[in-house]
């Protein structure tokens, strides 16, 4: 992601070209401070000309401090050798013309594989991959979309690059809970298989504004779900965990061949469940199904739905049934059907409620778990950016 700090309204459309789409225009430097304190998907920062050096600089030198793999390009009207020579000590990467749109993209482009390469380095200079979270139930209406959305939401919300996928390739919610339009779908990544990247993948997600969530849709039509071959499916997943911190799957109620495919790829299958008779047998069900199928026992968590309603059946009777423990119970609220009707996920319309705190919940002392800390006891990116920092002090 991009952001460019031009006061003027027309800036983004006139750099379009070299800036390319996921770019963002920030008027102010109280304005972009916060962004790359709130969001560590911000890689690259275009100053433009009428910002002054002194601003630009002022930035570039907290940056190279605080985020070093940031890249800084500065714009000017005229590049003189005094500019050039103040803004690289400051830690400027490149200093372009403002009106030469070829050298900008060019610049962008450099300094987005001196970013790449920066990464790798701080992570031991091995690609660290993204975790794939799949969320499943053999029984439908379990709240197994609201669970996929509100977890991808707030895992975005965090700071974590974070893309969902709506593997319910026939009749998939994903789209309609979260208000999107998309204009792409799982479907358009068949044309690409065997050569999906990164530009690829992008072309196909659409970005819950509200969160910063990228979503990958179910197709439009029915129809498309058995056009789809298991392998582009692989493809999407693995292509996706090199580019993202966490990959959320929603499932159909079923173990269909691209949900195998999935569950075959994932760190984590979160299991769910509610207090009733079928969906505790079809839970049971679908452990046993995952143990013959050879998938890792540690890598279930299992969620209990509506876990407060009175319906003679409590929480330790499922248990007893599946044999296994519930991570978390997820009470019942009317305020879930309504946050849906709204398109809002409720992590967000209602943050403090006993809903989102079990979601919440779920994400940070669950799946996030083995993300947080890498292998060799250094803090990934996400939670590193909690601690103090240059630009938090800047409002």
């Amino acid at each position: 992601m991009n952001i460019l700090w031009d006061a003027d309204s027309g800036a983004l459309e006139r750099y379009r070209f070299a800036l390319g789409a996921d770019t963002q225009r920030m008027e102010s430097a109280a304005l972009v401070a916060r962004a790359l304190h709130e969001n560590t998907q911000v890689e690259q920062v275009v100053i433009g000309p009428d910002v002054t050096l002194e601003q630009a600089c002022e930035l570039a030198e907290a940056a190279r401090l605080d985020r070093p793999e940031l890249g800084v390009i500065l714009m000017r009207t005229r590049v003189d050798v005094n500019a050039l020579s103040l803004a690289l000590r400051s830690g400027v990467r490149e200093v372009v013309g403002a009106d030469d749109h070829t050298a900008l993209a060019d610049a962008l482009r450099r300094s987005r594989d001196l970013t790449s390469r920066l990464i790798g380095h701080a992570s031991g200079g091995a690609a660290r991959e993204g975790r794939v979270v799949t969320v499943f139930s053999a029984k439908g209406g379990v709240g197994k979309t609201t669970t996929s959305t509100n977890t991808a939401t707030h895992l975005a919300h965090s700071g974590f690059r974070t893309l969902l996928v709506d593997l319910d390739l026939s009749f998939g919610d994903v789209a309609i809970s979260l208000q999107l339009v998309p204009t792409q779908s799982v479907f358009d990544a068949v044309g690409m298989s065997g050569h999906l990247d990164e530009e690829g993948l992008k072309s196909l997600v659409v970005t819950h504004a509200d969160s910063g969530l990228d979503v990958l849709c179910a197709p439009n039509d029915p129809g498309d779900a058995d056009r789809i071959p298991v392998p582009t499916v692989s493809e999407i997943l693995k292509v996706a965990r090199r580019y993202y911190d966490f990959v959320v799957v929603d499932t159909p109620p079923s173990f269909t061949e691209h949900v195998l495919a999935a569950v075959d790829l994932s760190d984590s299958l979160v299991l769910i469940a509610t207090l009733d008779i079928p969906a505790v047998k079809n839970l049971r069900v679908a452990i046993d199904t995952l143990d013959m199928i050879g998938s890792p026992k540690d890598a279930r968590i299992i969620v209990l739905n509506r876990a407060d309603a009175k319906v003679g059946l409590r929480a330790e009777d499922v248990e007893t049934a599946i044999k296994t423990p519930i991570a978390v119970n997820v009470p019942n609220s009317l305020t879930v059907p309504a946050s849906v009707n709204r398109g809002v996920p409720i992590v967000l319309d209602e943050p403090k409620s006993a809903v989102a705190t079990a979601l919440k919940d779920l994400v940070d002392n669950h799946i996030r778990i083995g993300r947080d800390t890498e292998v060799n006891g250094q803090v990934s990116e996400a939670a590193a950016a909690s601690r103090k920092s240059l630009f938090r002090g800047r409002k």
